[in-house]
C-alpha cells in the first residue's frame, strides 16, 4: 500500500525562492496529510528527483532561472510515467500558464491563495484530477487555444451521450469524481467509466484537456468553476 493510499500525499517542491518553499512546507504539513519528500530550486533536476523520490505530485513554480516550470513539466511528460504537476505563479500571466497546460500540467494556481485552496488543489491533482484557478481560467484558456501548439479539441460534443455531457460539464466546473457521483446520484465506478468513454470519444489526453473542451464547447463558462 502506498503512502497516498494511507492518506499521506508525497510532494516534491520546486521553487527558486527558499522563502516560498518554507511557506509551502508550512501549508503542506504531515498533520494535513502531506509529506514533503524533496525540494529543488530549479527545474533542471526534476526528472532525476522524481525517479529517486517517487512523489505523488510535483508542486512547481513556473518562473525560475535556467529550466523554468514549463520546460520542466515538458521534460517530465516526455520521460513518461511521471506524477502530475501543479504549477504556481505570482503572475497573472495567461501565456505562461497556458504554456504549462500545453506542456502537460494538471493545473495551475496563483500564489497567495488561502492555504485551504492550495491543500485542496494538491489533493485533487494527486488523485488524477485537475485544478484551474478560477481567477484567471478564462484568459488562460483563451491563450491555450491561441498558442503555437494547441491540443486539438477533438470531435464535436454531440458524440457524447446526454449523461456523458453532464459528466463533462461537471468536470469543467472543477468537480471531483466523488462530487460528480453525488451530483448525479451515481456510483464513483460509474463516473469513472463515463470519464473513460469521454476521453476516448473526444481523444482527450487528460482531465485538464477535458476542462478546456468543456469551456470551448459551451458546456461551462468561466467563473463557474467550484
Amino acid at each position: 500500500m502506498t503512502d497516498q493510499e494511507n492518506g499521506s500525499i508525497r510532494v516534491l517542491l520546486v521553487d527558486d525562492q527558499e522563502l516560498v518553499r518554507t511557506g509551502l512546507r508550512g501549508i503542506l504539513r504531515a498533520r494535513f496529510g502531506f509529506e514533503i519528500v524533496g525540494e529543488l530550486d530549479s527545474g533542471a533536476g526534476v526528472v532525476e528527483a522524481v525517479a529517486e523520490l517517487a512523489p505523488d505530485v510535483v508542486v512547481m513554480d513556473v518562473r525560475m532561472p535556467g529550466v523554468d516550470g514549463v520546460a520542466a513539466t515538458r521534460l517530465l511528460r516526455e520521460a513518461g510515467d511521471a506524477p502530475p504537476v501543479l504549477v504556481l505563479t505570482t503572475f497573472e500571466d495567461e501565456e505562461i500558464l497556458a504554456g504549462a497546460l500545453r506542456a502537460g500540467a494538471a493545473g495551475f494556481l496563483l500564489k497567495g491563495v488561502p492555504a485551504e485552496d492550495l491543500q485542496r488543489a494538491v489533493r485533487r491533482v494527486a488523485h488524477g484530477e485537475s485544478w484551474l484557478d478560477p481567477a484567471v481560467t478564462g484568459r488562460v484558456l483563451s491563450a491555450y487555444r491561441d498558442g503555437p501548439t494547441p491540443v486539438r479539441p477533438g470531435p464535436e460534443a454531440d458524440l457524447l451521450t446526454p449523461r456523458e455531457r453532464e459528466v463533462l460539464a461537471l468536470i469543467g466546473q472543477g468537480l471531483s469524481n466523488t462530487e460528480i457521483a453525488a451530483e448525479l446520484t451515481l456510483g464513483e465506478g460509474t463516473v469513472k467509466t463515463h470519464i473513460g468513454h469521454i476521453f476516448t470519444k473526444l481523444d482527450l489526453r487528460d482531465r485538464a484537456a477535458a476542462v478546456v473542451f468543456a469551456f470551448d464547447h459551451g458546456l461551462v463558462r468561466p467563473g463557474r468553476t467550484r
